[in-house]
């Protein structure tokens, strides 16, 4: 197909021919476009952008080029994205809970690649954890259970698929347009009613500055509200890692003792956050209301039983399931060695460097350098401290869980991911500011 049309609209930052653009996606899913073409368009959009319209159209299209969940009248339809961060283990908890508090969650999750984990590799440290459901198996459970965590397929928006291996080899991945394409695609394709998305800013977030993570922020809720699903993005600090534990297997160990209504404070907050948003755009509550809701979904044991349901739903024995929420650290087991680090000097935890920390664990294995290399489940950290806490000298800060032993390099590295200070701190919220369409308020 010509494409010339498309280009010079793009160059000329007009909206490019509706038949056109909509031809063109399609044909990209059916490998009808020849890749240079593809190319050519790619590196226009990238060097110009595009109107919000063409988003919305571009998106649409990606979505109806494959598989498209269709839901029944009832409850409503929720989902969140993340845009990665060390410890981000927010989807485990946050899925059965909005099903605990009345909402289906179809939730499509990916692997980790680069420095932050993937949902799925996470649930995959679970014995017997299946996340490859067919689009109308992850219907069946979300009917049976409430809400299910699948891995992306090529069922679910190929066209992306397409674009996105293309992207990778022509460096025009950081696009903002092509990368909101290519999210929400996927979330428009689960047939969602509301969505929230959580942007991480910060030395350890893949957005550096908070004027990048403004503008993905904004460009994702424009297209997404322009597809008529209900959207609103938390910008949220990413420089200290998120929770008490890294690593798959035990970030797993962490999402249970949060269902069992204890758990890391921070985690726990974040959870709320997410799910109080999502509560509050399709139940008619108010923010306290809906913060309520979530707060007793993981206090009285709701949302646990529903992780446990999710769980036997999705392949794992019921007998599994049962010891999982008593004692996960039973079931997903553990590294060969830990290794503690302790406080040099009494002094107060000035910060915890989250990307030497996640660097670190990819090294050993719980993270990957290519898409074909096989993940360590067991391998991460449990932190024992907070930034703005007080410890003692000799007190212990960090313990690394590790199956291959430590070079003196890599136990160094080690000793200097929990800063201290002699002054006290006072740690700065996660939440910078919240985007929704047509305003940006704290």
């Amino acid at each position: 197909m010509d494409i010339t049309e498309l280009i010079r609209a793009i160059q000329f930052q007009r909206s490019q021919p509706t038949d056109l653009l909509k031809q063109f996606v399609l044909g990209v899913a059916k490998g009808d476009v020849p890749h240079d073409q593809t190319t050519k368009w790619l590196k226009a959009v990238h060097q110009h952008g595009c109107t919000t319209e063409d988003k919305v159209i571009l998106t649409q299209m990606m979505a109806q080029s494959g598989s498209m969940l269709s839901w029944n009248d009832g409850p409503p339809v929720v989902d969140k994205h993340s845009t990665g961060g060390v410890g981000d283990k927010m989807s485990l908890m946050l899925a059965p809970a909005l099903a605990a508090c009345g909402c289906r969650v179809p939730m499509l999750a990916g692997r980790g690649l680069g420095h932050t984990g993937g949902t799925i590799d996470k649930l995959e440290s679970i014995p017997g954890f299946n996340c490859r459901l067919t689009p109308g198996e992850m219907s069946i459970a979300v009917e049976r259970v409430g809400c299910c965590i699948a891995v992306q397929n090529d069922a679910i928006a190929p066209a992306d698929g397409v674009l996105y291996a293309l992207r990778d080899i022509t460096d025009t991945v950081d696009s903002v347009p092509l990368i909101t394409a290519s999210i929400v695609s996927k979330k428009a394709a689960e047939g969602l009613q509301a969505l929230v998305l959580d942007v991480k800013v910060g030395q350890a977030a893949f957005m550096k500055t908070l004027e990048e993570a403004r503008e993905l922020a904004r460009s994702m809720v424009e297209t997404a509200n322009g597809m008529g699903i209900h959207t609103k993005a938390q910008i949220t600090r990413m420089d200290n890692p998120i929770g008490s534990h890294v690593g798959n297997a035990l970030e797993v160990i962490e999402s249970v003792e949060v269902l069992m209504g204890r758990g890391s404070k921070d985690t726990r907050s974040l959870v709320i956050l997410q799910g109080a948003a999502l509560l509050s755009m399709t139940l008619n509550l108010t923010n306290e209301q809906a913060t309520k809701r979530m707060e007793e979904a993981l206090d009285n044991g709701t949302a646990l039983s529903v992780f446990e349901r999710m769980c036997v739903e999705q392949g794992v024995e019921e007998e599994v399931a049962a010891e999982l929420i008593r004692t996960p650290e039973t079931v997903v087991g553990r590294a060969r060695y830990q290794t503690d680090i302790m406080a040099p000097s009494t002094s107060v935890v000035q910060s915890i460097d989250a990307m030497r920390m996640a660097e670190l664990a990819r090294a050993h294995g719980a993270g990957r350098f290519a898409l074909e290399d096989i993940i360590d489940p067991h391998v991460g950290f449990v932190i024992h401290c907070s930034p703005g806490d007080a410890v003692e000298a000799g007190n212990r800060v960090l313990t690394f869980h590790h199956n291959r032993k430590l070079t003196t390099e890599e136990h160094d590295d080690l000793a200097g991911i929990v800063l201290g200070a002699n002054s006290h701190l006072e740690p700065m919220p996660r939440l910078v500011e919240t985007i929704e369409l047509n305003s940006t308020k704290p």
